[in-house]
């Protein structure tokens, strides 16, 4: 029980230091077709120098802005937006559409589509270059957020442009490989090919929920995006970060990237697992970390993320 306690005191202690270092300001961006985006701007007190913007977009499914859903508490972007802040690295996070604070009843399952998260991202990118406080601005994609980041770094040019666990083939293949390897579901490849043509496919079975006919034509215009000719066209400094312990996204989607952007910086941390925590045991330990807020984030991904956005271009 003490130790309980100790613990518990060790996270509010922690919280109120960072709270004394930095300043939080939540706010929304309205994007092209006036939906609000909600989101944190995290800044240092003490700006020393020059104050670098960090952009992050969360991954796939209902995460918010915290890195969190209804059904799992990790704090990962809170904790990355906590960290950077006390590097001199100012961060705006935010629930991208239908999700967090940005659902809004004007937007159904059936009508969402994945360039609508790239025009929000690009929105947000357009606000801050207009915020004469911020001298670059760099977009720092986790997971699926990796794609949506890429894409609007190209359509709207940023000063940098960081990868977090992004896979670097199109979402259908992923997702065929996730649903064997995780759930030994074989057989997918027709569904798969059908929604990527466009079709609504309703005979389901036991996938009537992943591949539910609401959600199809979002998948559908996600399908059509390979990272690798993405992350090609960028002309600004990239760096790919990927964790050895990440059981949703493989070491080799990384290698995928740097091959497509040879001159991008790539590195793989030790013991990072998907959302960004060093794990020591097994598959089930890894497992549980997702539900485990106390957990903090790998220092060696603060420290490669500090050092790639300070760096003079």
């Amino acid at each position: 029980m003490k130790k309980i306690t100790f613990i518990i005191m060790a996270l509010i202690l922690s919280q109120i230091v960072v709270a004394q270092k930095l300043i939080s300001e939540d706010f929304f961006i309205e994007s092209f077709d006036s939906v609000r985006i909600y989101g944190t701007l995290l800044m240092p007190k003490k700006v020393k120098g020059d104050l670098n913007l960090a952009i992050l977009i969360a991954g796939s499914g209902p995460t918010d802005r915290d890195g969190n859903n209804m059904m799992m508490t990790n704090n990962s972007l809170k904790y990355l937006a906590e960290k950077l802040g006390q590097n001199n690295i100012a961060t705006f996070r935010y629930d991208k559409r239908a999700i967090g604070k940005s659902l809004n009843a004007k937007i159904s399952e059936k009508d969402l589509r994945f360039k609508d998260y790239i025009k929000d991202a690009i929105a947000l990118v357009n606000h801050f270059k207009q915020d004469q406080r911020f001298s670059s601005i760099t977009v720092i994609g986790h997971s699926e957020g990796s794609l949506i980041g890429m894409v609007a770094a190209q359509k709207s040019p940023v000063d940098k442009y960081i990868s977090i666990a992004g896979v670097g083939q199109p979402a259908d293949k992923i997702l065929e490989e996730q649903l064997y390897e995780q759930y030994k579901i074989k057989g997918v490849t027709a569904i798969l090919d059908s929604v990527k043509a466009g079709f609504i496919v309703q005979d389901l079975g036991k996938l009537k929920n992943i591949f539910r006919p609401s959600v199809q034509p979002y998948m559908t215009s996600w399908f059509k995006y390979n990272p690798q000719n993405e992350i090609a066209e960028l002309s600004c400094p990239v760096l790919i970060l990927q964790g050895d312990n990440d059981i949703q996204v493989k070491i080799k989607e990384a290698k995928l990237l740097k091959q497509a952007c040879p001159q991008a910086e790539y590195k793989v941390i030790s013991g990072m697992n998907h959302i960004m925590k060093i794990i020591k045991g097994d598959f089930n330990d890894n497992l549980k970390s997702y539900y485990k807020p106390e957990l903090p984030v790998s220092k060696e991904l603060i420290k490669s993320i500090t050092k790639f956005i300070h760096l003079k271009s």
